[in-house]
C-alpha cells in the first residue's frame, strides 16, 4: 500500500499543471482532491494491517548488489502517524488551496508543487534506507524552495526562498555525510534494524563526528537555533503553504529525524545536551519574536518555532515518557496549528489585512471561520478537553523530576504561547472592531472552509476522547523506543503536579495577556533579528569571493584554463602518491621494444619541431607526423581497426588545416620567453605525471577485464570473428550512432565556417 501512495502523489503533480486550467469548475476541482484523499484512504488502509498486527509493513527491492544499494520502505507506528499527517492534512490544504487561489492564474501549478511536497515527505517518512530518506529529504528541500518563491515576481519571496534553500539544502550534505558515519558504526543502512535499539555507537571514535552532522540536517529542516531565522521569513509563501510545509509537515521531518534515530545516537550526555540547549533557546527566541509581532502569520510562525523548540526539548530529556509526550505534542500541533493558518489566510482573503491590531469583530461577518479559529486556539492554549492540553500535560510530566529550569521553561514558555494563540485566534473574532479593514468582511467558500472546521473539531473530539488516537499513539511510542510498553491515553490522571503546573500555566497566561498588549496603531515594527543579518552578511560575502574567484580564474584565456586545469590535475595526483604511497616501480615497464623506441623518438623530434615553427603549416605537419606514430602504435599492439581511423582522421585533419591555415593572420608569437619556458616546463611535468599514472594503472586490477568478457560474447551472441566490429556495431551500437551524428554535426559545422569565410574573402 506504500508504493501506491507514492506514485499517485508523484504522477498527479506531475499532470496537475500540464492537463487542468487554472480557472476549473467544481467536477475538475474534485478531479484535484479525489488524489489526495485516495492517498490518505490507502494509508488508513495499510494502518489497518499495522494496527492489526502490532509490526511494521515492510517492502525491500535489491537495486545494485555490488555496491549494497537497496530501495526499501517500512511502515511503523510513527511512519504511519507521520504519514497519515502529511496525506490527510495534506488533503484539506488542496481543498483549502483550490478556494484560496479562485481560479486565478498559477492554481493549479500550486495544487501540483503541493502534490510534489505530499509525495517527497511521505518518502521521508516511509523510506527504510537511510540513503532514500536522504533522497526525499533533499526533495522536500527543492519542492519547498519552489512552493516559498511561488509568487516569483516578488523579490522578497524570491529571497525567502533561496534562503530557506540554502539552510536546509547545507544541512541536508551535513546529514548524508552523518548518515554515512552511522553507516560505518552500524555496518547498516535500514531504519529499522536501527531502531531495534542494538546499535547503540555512544563510544564509538566516530561517534562525536555523526551525531554533530545528523543534528546539524535535522536541526537546520526543523529551524533549530542558530537556523531558527528562515521560517518566519518563509512566510512569504502564500497561506496554503504556510499551513501545510511550515508548520504540519515539512518542519517536523527533523523532528522525525531525531526520534528514529535516538535509539542509535541517543542515551548520552552530547545528545541531551545539544537537544535541551537547543530547544530551550529556540523556544524562547521564538516567543520573545512572535510577542513583537502584529502580522498573523508572523506571530503563528513564532508559536511553530516555539513548539519545534519545546519538542526537540522534550526529545532531549531523553526518557521514555519524554518521547510519548513529544508524540503527543506533535500531533496535537499539527491539528491546530494548520486550522490557524488557514484561518489567518481566511482573514487575510476576507478583509486585506493581517495585522491584528485592526482586525476584530469579525464573528459576525464570519462565523466558520471564528469557530474553526477558536477551538484551534483553545488547543494551542492547552485548555482542558482539548487535544493541545493532552500534550502539554505530558510534557509537563516528562520534565517531573528533572531539572527545574526545563519545568520553568516549559511553564513560561506555555504561558507565553497562550497569549500569542489569543492574538492569533481569538481577538480577531472577539472584540470589538478596532478600525476600518481594507474591504469588508465575508465568510471564506465551503473549500476554504472544510480543512479547518474539520482539523479543528477533531483537536476536540481527541480531546475529549483520546483513546481514539491511543492505538496510534502507542504504536508509534513502542515502535521507536526498545523495551516500552503500550500506553493508553487519558484525559484524567488525579490531582498531581503537572495539573498543578497546568493550573499555574493557566494563570500567568491570562495574566502576560492583560498586561502585555499589542504594539500600537503605526508603530514600526522590526522583523529582522541577529541570526538573519549574520547570514544576509554571510551570503554576500560568499557573493564576493564568488566574484574574486571568477575574476581570477575566469580570464578569458585558453592558455590560463589549460594551465590551472594541468596545474590542479598534477597536484592532486602527487598528493595522492605522497600521502597514500603506490608510486609504480619498473616492473611495471615491462620489456623494452627497439621499434617502440625509435618510433616515440621520431614522435619527441616532430614535437620539438611543432612547438619551435616558424610558421602554422610546419606545426600542422609535424603534429601529422605525431598522429601517424600513434597510428603505427596501435598498429604495433594489434589494434588494426584503431590504426585505420587514426590515420584517416590524421590525414582529414591536416589536409584541412593545411586549407584553412592560409586564410588565417600572419603568424605571430603572442607569450614572452619566460612564459615559453613555464610552458614548457609545466608539459613535462604533466607528461611525466601522467606517464606514472598511466604505469600505475597497469597494476590495478578491481574486478575481471570487460574486454574478456565481451571478447567471449562477440562470437556466440554477435555472431562476429572482429571482436571490435562486433562491439562498435552491436554492443555499442547507441553509442556508435550517437558519434556518427556527432562527427556529422561537427562536419557541417566546419563546412559552414569555411563556405562563410571564402564568401567574405571573395565579397572583399
Amino acid at each position: 500500500m506504500i508504493l501506491p501512495v507514492l506514485l499517485i502523489l508523484l504522477l498527479v503533480g506531475a499532470l496537475l499543471p500540464v492537463v487542468l486550467r487554472d480557472d476549473s469548475r467544481l467536477a475538475w476541482r474534485l478531479a484535484v482532491v479525489m488524489p489526495a484523499l485516495a492517498s490518505f484512504l490507502c494509508v488508513c488502509a495499510a494502518g489497518v494491517g499495522v494496527l492489526g498486527s502490532g509490526e511494521s509493513l515492510q517492502w525491500r527491492h535489491e537495486w545494485v548488489a555490488a555496491f549494497d544499494l537497496s530501495i526499501g520502505f517500512h511502515l511503523n507506528g510513527l511512519a504511519l502517524m507521520m504519514a497519515g499527517l502529511v496525506t490527510g492534512i495534506g488533503t484539506l490544504i488542496i481543498s483549502y488551496a483550490l478556494g484560496y487561489m479562485g481560479g486565478k492564474e498559477g492554481t493549479m501549478r500550486l495544487c501540483g508543487l503541493l502534490y510534489l511536497f505530499m509525495f517527497a515527505m511521505t518518502g521521508v517518512v516511509v523510506s527504510d534506507h537511510l540513503l532514500m530518506l536522504f533522497i526525499f529529504w533533499e526533495l522536500t528541500s527543492i519542492s519547498s524552495y519552489l512552493l516559498i518563491g511561488f509568487n516569483h515576481e516578488s523579490a522578497s519571496a524570491r529571497r525567502c526562498a533561496l534562503q530557506a534553500l540554502v539552510v536546509t539544502g547545507l544541512g541536508g550534505l551535513a546529514l548524508l555525510a552523518g548518515f554515512i558515519l552511522v553507516h560505518q558504526m552500524t555496518g547498516t543502512w535500514w531504519l529499522s534494524e536501527l531502531l531495534s535499539g542494538e546499535h547503540m555507537v555512544a563510544g564509538h571514535p566516530l561517534y562525536l563526528g555523526a551525531l554533530s552532522l545528523v543534528l546539524l540536517g535535522a536541526f537546520t529542516k526543523s529551524a533549530q537555533f542558530p537556523f531558527h531565522f528562515w521560517l518566519p521569513n518563509a512566510m512569504a509563501a502564500p497561506t496554503p503553504v504556510s499551513a501545510y510545509l511550515h508548520s504540519a509537515t515539512m518542519v517536523k521531518a527533523g523532528v522525525f529525524l531525531m526520534l528514529v534515530i535516538q535509539p542509535v545516537l541517543g542515551g548520552t550526555e552530547e545528545w541531551s545536551q545539544s537537544l535541551m540547549m537547543a530547544g530551550g533557546i529556540t523556544m524562547v527566541l521564538a516567543l520573545i519574536f512572535g510577542l513583537r509581532q502584529v502580522d498573523l502569520k508572523k506571530i503563528l510562525a513564532a508559536t511553530t518555532l516555539a513548539v519545534l523548540g519545546i519538542l526537540t526539548l522534550l526529545i532531549g530529556i531523553d526518557t521514555k515518557y519524554s518521547i510519548l509526550a513529544a508524540i503527543v505534542f506533535l500531533l496535537g500541533h499539527a491539528l491546530y496549528k494548520a486550522t490557524l493558518f488557514m484561518t489567518a489566510g481566511a482573514v487575510d482573503h476576507s478583509t486585506g489585512t493581517r495585522d491584528i491590531r485592526v482586525l476584530g469583530g469579525l464573528r459576525g461577518s464570519m462565523p466558520l471561520t471564528a469557530a474553526a479559529g477558536l477551538l484551534a486556539s483553545f488547543s494551542m492554549m492547552g485548555l482542558p478537553l482539548f487535544f493541545g492540553f493532552l500534550g502539554k500535560e505530558y510534557a509537563y510530566k516528562s520534565a517531573v523530576g528533572g531539572s527545574w529550569l526545563t519545568i520553568g521553561v516549559l511553564v513560561i514558555g506555555n504561558a507565553t504561547m497562550m497569549v500569542l494563540a489569543a492574538r492569533a485566534g481569538v481577538l480577531p473574532f472577539m472584540r470589538k472592531p478596532m478600525g476600518k479593514t481594507p474591504k469588508v468582511a465575508h465568510e471564506m467558500g465551503w473549500f476554504m472552509a472544510i480543512g479547518p472546521l474539520i482539523l479543528a473539531a477533531t483537536g476536540l473530539v481527541i480531546g475529549c476522547f483520546p483513546g481514539i488516537v491511543s492505538p496510534i499513539v502507542s504504536l508509534a511510542y513502542t515502535g521507536i523506543v526498545p523495551g516500552a510498553e503500550p500506553y493508553h491515553l487519558a484525559l484524567w490522571h488525579g490531582v498531581n503536579l503537572p495539573l498543578l503546573l497546568s493550573l499555574g500555566t493557566f494563570a500567568i497566561g491570562f495574566l502576560l495577556m492583560y498586561v502585555l498588549k499589542p504594539s500600537a496603531v503605526g508603530k514600526k515594527v522590526n522583523e529582522s533579528t541577529f541570526a538573519d543579518a549574520v547570514y544576509e552578511r554571510s551570503f554576500k560575502l560568499v557573493l564576493l569571493l564568488a566574484r574574486w574567484c571568477t575574476r581570477t580564474l575566469q580570464t578569458g584565456h585558453l592558455r590560463s584554463y589549460v594551465i590551472i586545469i594541468m596545474v590542479s590535475s598534477c597536484a592532486l595526483i602527487l598528493w595522492k602518491l605522497s600521502r597514500f604511497g603506490g608510486w609504480p616501480t619498473l616492473e611495471n615497464l615491462g620489456p623494452v621494444n627497439p621499434f617502440v623506441v625509435c618510433l616515440l623518438v621520431a614522435m619527441t623530434i616532430a614535437t620539438m619541431f611543432a612547438v619551435f615553427a616558424q610558421g602554422r603549416l610546419t606545426a600542422v605537419v609535424s603534429l601529422g607526423v605525431v598522429g601517424y606514430g600513434i597510428a603505427m602504435l596501435y598498429a604495433k599492439y594489434s589494434a588494426p581497426d584503431l590504426a585505420i581511423t587514426q590515420v584517416l582522421v590524421e590525414t582529414l585533419t591536416v589536409v584541412l588545416f593545411a586549407w584553412v591555415v592560409r586564410w588565417l593572420p600572419k603568424y605571430r608569437k603572442l607569450s614572452t620567453g619566460f612564459q615559453r619556458f613555464m610552458d614548457c616546463g609545466l608539459a613535462i611535468v604533466t607528461g611525466a605525471i601522467m606517464t606514472v599514472l598511466m604505469l600505475k594503472s597497469q597494476s590495478l586490477l578491481f574486478g575481471p577485464k570487460v574486454s574478456d568478457k565481451l571478447a567471449e560474447m562477440s562470437y556466440p551472441e554477435g555472431y562476429g570473428a572482429n571482436v571490435v566490429n562486433v562491439i562498435l556495431v552491436d554492443f555499442r551500437a547507441l553509442d556508435t550512432f550517437g558519434e556518427i551524428a556527432v562527427l556529422a554535426i561537427a562536419a557541417l559545422g566546419v563546412w559552414a565556417l569555411v563556405d562563410s569565410a571564402v564568401k567574405k574573402k571573395g565579397n572583399k
